[in-house]
């Protein structure tokens, strides 16, 4: 019988324990991967837009 203070935790906690140090380990690589995609989503919809306004300014002139 197993008696200790600190029991080994169960498959459920010890698979989120482990993500959990998993995820902060690679908190700044997330978080640099998260606003890399803003920044190119941010870029594209700024190209797209310029491109738009282009066509309708050539319509319209």
């Amino acid at each position: 019988m197993n008696h200790s203070l600190n029991p080994e935790p169960s498959g459920d906690k010890r698979r989120t324990s482990h993500l959990v140090r998993w995820l902060a380990r690679r908190r700044r690589t997330i978080a640099t991967q998260i606003l890399r995609g803003a920044c190119y989503g941010i870029g594209t919809g700024a190209v797209g837009l310029a491109f738009w306004w282009i066509e309708w300014w050539a319509e319209h002139h």
